[in-house]
C-alpha cells in the first residue's frame, strides 16, 4: 500500500507519503505549495498537506488539541477550504459539520452576513437558521485566517443565531485554522476568542511576512 501511495502521490520535489522519524508540530507544513500563479491567488496552497495522510491526521490532531477538554457541540467550516479540515475535525470529535457558505448556495432559510475577503473583495456568507439553537458551543474552522474578515463574518453569524464562539476564560469551543497571521483582525479573533493554530513560534514571523 505505501508503495502504491508513493507511486501515485509523488512529485520530483517530495513524497507525499514520507512521514518523519521526529513529528513535531507543524512538520507537514513544509507539505503545502507556493503559489505560482500570481497576486490574485493566496500566497500558499496546503491543500497539498491534505494528499499525505499522516500529516492530514496530525494537522487535525493540534488543531484539536487545545479543545480537548471543553463540551464543544458542533464544528461549523468556512466556504470552501474550511470544509475539508473542518469536516475531519467533526469526525474526529464525532460531532455534527455546519457548512457556513457562500451567498446563493443554500436552498433553505439562511441568515446573511456582509464581509470582505484577503483579497479585499466584498462578499456575503449565509448559514442555515435551523441548526444553531441558543448555546450551542460551536468550533470554527477555517484554513487559514489573513486578514480576520471572513472569520469575523463566520463568528458573527453564529453568535446572531444565539451559539457561543468561545470567548477566552468564559465558555469552550473557539476558533482553529492552520494559520492565524499577525494581522489587525487576527489579533482581534485572539484577543477575543479561543484559538488554536498549527505554526510553531519561531515560524510565525515567516508566515506573517508571507515568507
Amino acid at each position: 500500500l505505501h508503495a502504491q501511495c508513493s507511486q501515485r502521490l509523488r512529485c520530483p520535489r517530495m513524497d507525499l507519503c514520507h512521514v518523519p522519524a521526529a513529528r513535531e508540530k507543524g512538520w507537514y507544513l513544509a507539505l503545502m505549495a507556493p503559489n505560482v500563479k500570481g497576486p490574485t491567488y493566496a500566497w500558499l496552497d496546503p491543500s497539498r498537506l491534505y494528499c499525505h495522510p499522516q500529516g492530514l491526521q496530525d494537522c487535525v490532531a493540534d488543531l484539536l488539541q487545545p479543545f480537548q477538554a471543553d463540551p464543544i457541540d458542533m464544528v461549523a467550516g468556512i466556504d470552501a477550504m474550511g470544509f475539508i479540515l473542518g469536516a475531519a475535525a467533526a469526525a474526529v470529535l464525532q460531532k455534527g459539520f455546519l457548512a457556513i457558505r457562500k451567498a446563493g448556495h443554500l436552498c433553505v432559510q439562511t441568515l446573511a452576513q456582509p464581509y470582505t475577503d484577503y483579497s479585499g473583495r466584498e462578499k456575503v456568507m449565509e448559514v442555515r437558521t435551523d441548526a444553531i439553537s441558543p448555546g450551542l458551543r460551536i468550533l470554527l474552522v477555517d484554513q487559514w485566517v489573513e486578514t480576520g474578515g471572513t472569520m469575523q463574518a463566520a463568528i458573527q453569524l453564529v453568535e446572531r443565531l444565539g451559539g457561543v464562539v468561545a470567548a477566552p476564560r468564559r465558555f469552550p469551543a473557539g476558533i482553529a485554522a492552520i494559520c492565524i497571521e499577525d494581522s489587525e483582525g487576527g489579533r482581534w479573533i485572539r484577543e477575543r476568542y479561543k484559538c488554536s493554530h498549527c505554526v510553531p513560534p519561531r515560524l510565525q514571523p515567516r508566515f506573517d511576512r508571507h515568507q
